[in-house]
């Protein structure tokens, strides 16, 4: 089989090329996709050529790890069927290319163990599931505390707000300097870092990605509070050490989701308890692909970017 899948050939070089799929296994599925998200973390890094060596890093690169599609083909022993419309976190499937996350493609041949099927009805939404278990897993670990203060009001941050209210826990205070993306808070503040002058937060997460803050945001901690680094960060992360003395700050590095993350936040969106309206706001056809990953990552008022793969 053969599919046509977005190539990162290197810094900046990206296009849609057509690339030979390796052949299904006992417990493969073949997935024709619908939609594919843009990461404008992990995948901005590897797009500007920023990304630090990382195992199984490499180019060419199929990118991608929010892809959502339907069923074509399934081994018995992988539970799923022909029709079954799912999320996939990516394949490595790819003969000429690497596959580090590999879900921006027409088509798809993964494990079936890595898939979770979806209610259709989702849609093309159900490919922040994979950000939205991300913001789980930072949140809901044991003893782990959730944010007063959240810094970043991307798709990240919102994500964090949301889960953080849906929690019970009181609503966190979100700081944003961009001023386009101020907007669309529902039932939190978001203010500017200056127009706050709060000293006392318990615990921050940074959804930013910039180790640039992490002082600053020691400063603003309450004695034995705690940050969250919920970001991936290209640069060392480094710190004064005299502030941190001071306030006894506790640094918590949160991980990737699990898969009972993932069942958990699937339920949640299902039965409409965690809400997804407004985080995408754009899509382009996966022919536009050099187009869309620039917007993407240039345009500060696209929070989320989606490749639609129906006309590819």
């Amino acid at each position: 089989m053969q599919t046509e899948a977005v190539i990162l050939k290197g810094r900046c070089e990206v296009g849609l090329e057509t690339l030979t799929l390796t052949e299904p296994g006992d417990g493969d599925v073949v997935i024709d996709v619908a939609a594919s998200g843009i990461s404008t973390g992990t995948e901005k890094l590897f797009w500007s050529g920023k990304m630090p060596p990382f195992p199984g890093m490499g180019y060419p690169l199929v990118p991608g790890y929010e892809a959502v599609g339907e069923v074509v083909d399934a081994k018995p022993a992988t539970g799923f069927r022909p029709g079954d419309f799912v999320f996939a976190p990516g394949a490595s499937c790819y003969e000429e290319a690497k596959g580090l996350f590999g879900g921006s493609a027409r088509r798809l041949v993964t494990q079936g163990a890595r898939l979770a099927k979806i209610d259709r009805g989702v849609g093309i939404d159900g490919a922040l599931l994979a950000l939205a278990s991300t913001a789980r897993h930072a949140i809901a670990g044991l003893g782990n505390t959730p944010p007063d203060l959240i810094v970043g009001h991307g798709v990240l941050g919102r994500l964090l707000a949301r889960l953080t209210i849906l929690s019970g826990a009181p609503a966190p205070t979100v700081w944003e300097v961009n001023p386009v993306r101020m907007a669309g808070a529902v039932g939190y503040e978001v203010l500017t870092p200056d127009s706050d002058e709060r000293r006392d937060y318990h615990c921050i997460y940074d959804a930013t990605g910039d180790a640039s803050l992490l002082n600053q945001l020691i400063m603003r901690l309450i004695k034995g509070g705690e940050i969250v680094l919920a970001g991936f960060y290209p640069d060392p992360v480094s710190f004064a050490f005299p502030p941190a003395f001071v306030k006894e700050a506790r640094i918590r590095v949160a991980a990737e989701w699990t898969p009972d993350d993932l069942s958990a936040t699937r339920q949640l969106i299902e039965t409409g308890a965690l809400s997804l309206d407004g985080l995408i706001t754009h899509a382009m056809s996966a022919n536009q692909a050099e187009d869309a990953y620039r917007i993407a990552f240039e345009d500060p008022k696209c929070l989320k970017m989606y490749l639609d793969w129906s006309a590819s």
